[in-house]
């Protein structure tokens, strides 16, 4: 080495062996990288669109229109005493940023397969770019649940302070999934076609439509250990003043956890052969 590469540092780059964990040092020397995908996942989004980011309000708009009319109105779906469109509203703005990332998760290394063999670096910012870019448009969207809450006089409670741990296990919920389902799309194109029918399947098995108090009380246990009806239960409890309901919302949680691990060490054991089988 001459002298004036001296103080250039040698990467040896070389295959993980085993199950690991997320390596965080690794990632967070990549942080611009992360950054810059985030950025154009947001940027690419709404390109040349003339609405731009309302979209972000007007697709769970939409959702809760045809969902208030069908399941509120003719249905007439029981909600506990709560107006069909806000029981719906606070539901369907985290449904709908959850079912969009994992959508989107699933496919990051397929659709960034250009990018894999020329240059080396994490493999997991890719389903976790998703996720962290459409939060942008969640937070947009929250914009139309307060407003349905300020049209119905209803004031968040004391249960607001829950607001940060939901919040993660709302975004922990895709990025586990998106770690599963992104390394088997490498794989198994079946992926791509199967998720659209998983999501359709997904919206009725948590309480977004329906009450979780309509559930007969043998399968509640079962039923509450999906992760979407933590997330749902949790955030009606907070922002509409509803029981918070611990027996739905501790195994969703656990679930969500053994989701995220389990899937970052498939995702790792995947890395070493993302650029040989993609």
């Amino acid at each position: 080495m001459t002298e004036g590469n001296a103080s250039i540092p040698i990467v040896t780059i070389k295959p993980d062996s085993g199950w690991q964990v997320i390596n965080v040092a690794e990632l967070w020397s990549y942080r611009d990288l992360f950054v810059f995908l985030i950025w154009r996942d947001i940027k690419v989004l709404y390109a040349q669109t003339v609405l731009g980011f309302m979209w972000a309000i007007l697709n769970p708009f939409f959702q809760i229109v045809v969902f208030s009319v069908i399941f509120g109105r003719i249905a007439k779906i029981e909600t506990d005493g709560i107006p069909y469109v806000l029981f719906s509203t606070v539901a369907i703005v985290p449904w709908t940023y959850m079912s969009t990332s994992m959508i989107a998760a699933s496919q990051s290394l397929v659709s960034g397969q250009s990018m894999l063999g020329k240059v080396y670096f994490p493999r997991l910012i890719f389903p976790l770019t998703p996720p962290l870019a459409k939060f942008v448009d969640f937070v947009i969207a929250m914009v139309l649940v307060f407003g349905v809450m300020v049209y119905y006089k209803v004031t968040p409670t004391a249960n607001i302070v829950y607001l940060p741990v939901f919040v993660i296990l709302m975004i922990l919920v895709p990025i586990g999934v998106g770690m599963w389902l992104s390394s088997l799309a490498i794989r198994f194109r079946d992926v791509k076609f199967a998720m659209p029918f998983f999501l359709n399947l997904l919206i009725y098995s948590a309480p977004i439509l329906y009450t979780a108090s309509a559930i007969p009380h043998e399968y509640r246990m079962l039923y509450s250990f999906n992760p979407i009806v933590a997330v749902i239960e949790g955030y009606r409890g907070m922002l509409l003043g509803t029981e918070m309901n611990w027996s739905y919302i501790w195994p969703g949680m656990v679930s969500a956890i053994v989701i995220f691990v389990t899937g970052a060490f498939y995702f790792r054991k995947m890395e070493r052969i993302v650029v040989d089988v993609i």
